[in-house]
């Protein structure tokens, strides 16, 4: 029995890269850094009977949790990429970790939010000191994990254009992106409740550490929307990309007497877009010939093309 070679025609569905491996070893760090540092603080908390201590260990614990499903989530979707139950691989599994850090990062910041307020209503006493260590253990620790994070070397050996190209690439990785705000988010409380205890300390503002503590969460919170929308427009094939359409109908239409009639895009990857494109012309070319013209748009990784002959005698316009 003959077969023919249909290799040509097949493609698999991996759209991930040696950066997604390169972010996901680098979040697997930061989860590990994190981690030991909840564990000292906790354990030192107990020892000291530091509630200042227990209360930052196991407010870094939410975040180990956090950074955990960023992990997980690149770790996933590299071992189920040959997985035919992912119609078109597993790039969204991104978006999706994203998404779970920002109701997290949401969830964590409501809770700093009640607690400010509850100490502004009801005021305790603060032990500065040993606060101060942990605001400045934390500072160093989200400072560190920032740097592992902002994968820095990069930015130093690529020239503008894959500078932002690398940009843009972590801007569409929302897991990254969410990792990343976790990181953020401490560092930033850290600064903020370092700030605040100095005022307590040398000035007796004993009410600054709570409002900073009500500022702090109103940006986290900012933050998480924005990481919602974002993550949840994935999710939910709702991106804006107007442009990529007109892209895409320009190099159609380029061709005479040929007009695109329906034309769908959408992300299923951190850079890697698809399209199905329905094609209206007289005189029809060959369909490969559509698809090594569409071949070229960047960030287009899978194409369908429909192709209609159009009966009538009227010009398309």
């Amino acid at each position: 029995m003959l077969t023919h070679d249909l290799s040509p025609w097949r493609h698999t569905h991996d759209y991930l890269d040696a950066s997604d491996l390169h972010r996901q070893r680098r979040t697997e760090w930061v989860v590990l850094l994190t981690l030991v540092t909840m564990v000292v603080e906790v354990v030192a908390g107990y020892l000291t009977g530091s509630m200042a201590l227990l209360a930052d260990g196991w407010h870094m614990g939410s975040h180990v949790a956090a950074l955990g499903i960023a992990a997980f989530a690149y770790r996933y979707a590299r071992q189920q990429t040959g997985n035919a139950r992912f119609t078109f691989g597993t790039g969204k599994v991104s978006a999706l970790g994203g998404y779970t850090s920002a109701l997290l990062l949401a969830m964590v910041a409501l809770l700093m939010a009640w607690d400010s307020v509850s100490r502004l209503l009801q005021p305790i006493a603060v032990a500065y000191e040993e606060a101060l260590v942990v605001a400045v253990l934390g500072m160093v620790v989200n400072m560190a994990s920032a740097w592992l994070l902002m994968d820095g070397h990069d930015h130093h050996d690529h020239h503008h254009g894959a500078h932002e190209a690398h940009h843009q690439e972590h801007h569409h990785d929302h897991n990254f992106r969410g990792a990343f705000m976790h990181v953020l988010a401490d560092l930033f409380t850290s600064v903020l409740a370092i700030l605040a205890l100095l005022g307590g300390m040398y000035q007796g503002m004993a009410s600054l550490d709570s409002l900073v503590g009500l500022v702090g969460a109103g940006v986290i919170l900012y933050w998480a929307v924005g990481l919602l929308k974002a993550s949840g427009g994935t999710l939910l094939d709702a991106e804006d990309f107007s442009q990529l359409r007109r892209t895409i109908q320009t190099h159609v239409e380029a061709s005479p007497d040929h007009k695109v009639v329906d034309l769908h895009v959408w992300r299923i990857g951190p850079q890697a877009q698809a399209c199905i494109v329905s094609i209206l012309s007289h005189n029809p070319l060959p369909l490969d010939v559509y698809k090594r013209s569409l071949s070229t748009i960047e960030g287009l990784s899978h194409v369908t093309v429909e192709v209609n002959r159009c009966d009538c005698d009227l010009p398309l316009k």
